[in-house]
């Protein structure tokens, strides 16, 4: 049942989309011919009159609904924050969100809240000692050296175990460490330089130079890291081994003194992302002076809680991380920092509230009657599949009908019970939050994986496919316009949300996916010729994608992006299959100017409308395995027969491709 507010937040953003169909026609320019550029004919006009804010680094239709959905967020935590008969979940989210507030009482405490953290670093009279500390830090979130957490069992998904994996940077990529080329090199000189600033902030570290010592820690650790492409491949970073080879690998770290105090049950093996990163990790420890691995691991307490310090630290932290890198010009303001918080620390608690005012069940309902009409498409397009065996096909039917639909929340919310909020308590009450998260988490090992359990909070936008549970994942904080529009055109919502469900299940067949057999284990089930032609469609989306470029100097990289736009591609081709089932063969009139073939491709096109700082968009190329918007929609239309169809395309127009790429 819909209650006020949410029947209010659903006339505004219907208002806001103003034609009946759904389709934005104010965000359109016209003036483009679709087949010349489809991306600036159906966002051109959008991108022009929404240029990026002072506090983002990008502003796209996600960025618009995650402002919408925080403005929701914050009339529930403003309430619970008057401490009025409140519940226990309603005291917890106020109250973390009045001490995110009170940032003069914040202030006031300097760095008395990381004091004894620096203390027991400083006091280490021995490199030994001073290891020994990495546990506590990890406890509490300061990630030094390597990661540690828990996975499920890649070749056993029933079971969870420990996983130490690669780790200990700041920049956002192993490549910022090595590239040699002039922006590169410009910007480890700025990094250097923001160390040193927080490190005069401290004010109390004395001499020596602390921006060498985290520059060269933190090089040896990338160079030691694999690389974001190779790490795609499941197969490279599950190597499940019992704790004494680990403690071979790198004698000069204690791992019986950190298995035994980090907070995890005794265990006997665990799995290791990255051996060789392990090997290189032991070699820095080995060759670091005490001093300098000082320097690292309190670089790495201030850079992890800067955002909880001063706001000269803040501010500091803010002008390399946000301006420096992704050209942002100004924070957000402190209720949108906050009330992300409270997501982050105590996100199901939150989400429980905003799905009361902002979800239906009816909504909840259509999306579930989409999702099987989509995978029904999945199941015909596999079995039409020319490329693969009967025995491939077998295979991939039997996975795809054993992939679990989770839409909108959990079918039970977390209980924050066990984590104590106190009024003006912003840093304790933040650790606690992560304490109870990582107990939680620790708690997993040696149980089976919960498939109920949810990796996103209710008021997310966005949505993901989890190998491991066989899942896709669909949080009520993306089932809005104009992803999903109650009273717009079926084919709207099948261009717009259909496409992302389709997305998310191709993920389940994409270059990582299709490792994973249907109980979420790793698991070769393909043919060997299968395989080989897999691999051939694929490398014509990674060489397709990899001649895009999103900025002056900077093209994608066509293999790390490949399970995106793979999922792309295949999410627009299984949508469309299921909105053309979904009309039986009836000729619908044309609304608003569209058939409902072209309403499906406008629908797709402008969830992406974006624009992005040039900063953003290098950042972006070197680390995240999504294209930008443009090639999210150009890129994938210029390989679909049915926009060519839809829009009387002809070969020759820059939206046809003359070499069509698509895997599922």
């Amino acid at each position: 049942m819909l209650r006020t507010g949410a029947v209010l937040f659903l006339i505004s953003a219907g208002a806001l989309f103003g034609q009946s169909s759904g389709i934005d026609l104010k965000a359109m320019d016209t003036g483009v011919q679709a087949c010349d550029n489809f991306y600036q004919y159906a966002c051109g006009t959008w991108r022009k009159n929404n240029p990026v804010p002072g506090d983002k680094a990008r502003w796209g239709r996600f960025n618009e609904l995650a402002d919408q959905n925080l403005a929701i967020e914050r009339t529930i935590l403003e309430k619970a924050a008057k401490g009025v008969s409140r519940t226990p979940a309603e005291q917890k989210i106020g109250d973390l969100y009045n001490s995110c507030m009170d940032e003069k009482g914040n202030d006031a405490k300097g760095v008395a809240p990381i004091e004894p953290i620096l203390e027991r670093i400083r006091a280490a009279a021995t490199k030994e000692d001073l290891l020994k500390e990495v546990a506590a830090l990890h406890g509490q979130s300061v990630r030094v050296l390597f990661g540690f957490g828990v996975r499920a069992d890649a070749k056993n998904a029933a079971e969870q175990i420990a996983s130490a994996d690669q780790g200990g940077l700041t920049l956002p990529d192993r490549e910022y460490y090595l590239k040699t080329d002039a922006k590169s090199v410009e910007i480890r000189k700025q990094f250097a330089e923001h160390v040193r600033k927080m490190f005069a902030l401290l004010g109390k570290e004395g001499g020596g130079a602390p921006d060498a010592a985290v520059m060269e820690v933190e090089t040896a650790l990338a160079k030691a890291s694999l690389d974001r492409v190779a790490r795609r491949n499941p197969n490279n970073t599950y190597h499940r081994m019992p704790v004494a080879d680990l403690a071979n690998l790198t004698p000069q770290f204690d791992w019986n003194y950190y298995l035994g105090h980090v907070g995890i049950p005794k265990i006997a093996s665990l799995n290791v992302g990255a051996p060789d990163f392990f090997k290189g990790m032991n070699e820095l420890v080995g060759k670091t002076g005490l001093e300098e691995l000082k320097a690292y691991f309190i670089w790495h307490v201030l850079e992890t809680n800067a955002e909880y310090l001063t706001a000269a630290f803040r501010e500091e932290n803010f002008a390399f991380n946000q301006t420096t890198l992704r050209g942002v010009k100004e924070m957000s303001a402190r209720w949108k920092q906050c009330a992300a918080q409270v997501n982050t620390s105590l996100g199901e608690a939150l989400g429980q509230k905003y799905v009361e005012v902002a979800f239906s069940q009816s909504s909840k309902d259509r999306v579930l009657k989409m999702v099987g009409e989509i995978e029904h498409a999945m199941e015909q397009d596999v079995k039409a599949a020319e490329w693969m065996s009967a025995a491939t096909k077998e295979q991939a039917v039997a996975k795809l009908k054993l992939v679990a639909n989770k839409i909108g929340y959990p079918e039970k919310f977390r209980d924050y019970a066990a984590v104590t909020i106190q009024p003006g308590k912003y840093y304790a009450n933040v650790q606690a939050a992560r304490r109870f998260e990582q107990q939680r988490q620790f708690a997993k090992i040696g149980k089976p994986v919960d498939k109920g359990e949810w990796g996103m909070t209710p008021p997310t936008v966005n949505a993901y496919y989890s190998p491991a549970q066989n899942n896709i994942n669909f949080p009520a904080g993306i089932l809005q316009p104009p992803f999903y529009i109650a009273k717009a055109d079926d084919a709207v919502n099948y261009g717009a949300i259909g496409v992302v469900i389709g997305h998310e299940l191709t993920h389940g067949f994409d270059d990582q996916g299709r490792r994973f057999d249907g109980a979420g284990n790793l698991r070769d089930w393909w043919t060997e010729n299968d395989g080989k032609a897999f691999e051939v469609k694929a490398d014509c989306i990674a060489q397709e994608y990899g001649k895009f470029s999103p900025t002056d100097g900077v093209t994608l990289n066509g293999k790390l992006t490949l399970g995106e736009n793979s999922a792309d591609n295949g999410g627009l081709h299984l949508a469309y299959i299921a909105m053309m089932d979904s009309l039986g063969g009836k000729v619908l009139p044309k609304h608003d100017g569209f058939t409902p073939q072209q309403e499906f491709f406008l629908g797709f096109a402008q969830i992406w409308c974006e624009n992005a700082t040039d900063e953003s968009r290098r950042v972006t190329a070197a680390t995240d395995p999504h294209s930008p918007g443009e090639f999210r929609v150009n890129g994938v239309l210029q390989n679909s027969p049915e926009f060519r169809q839809a829009y009387s395309c002809k070969v020759g127009d820059r939206m046809v491709s003359t070499n069509p790429c698509r895997v599922w």
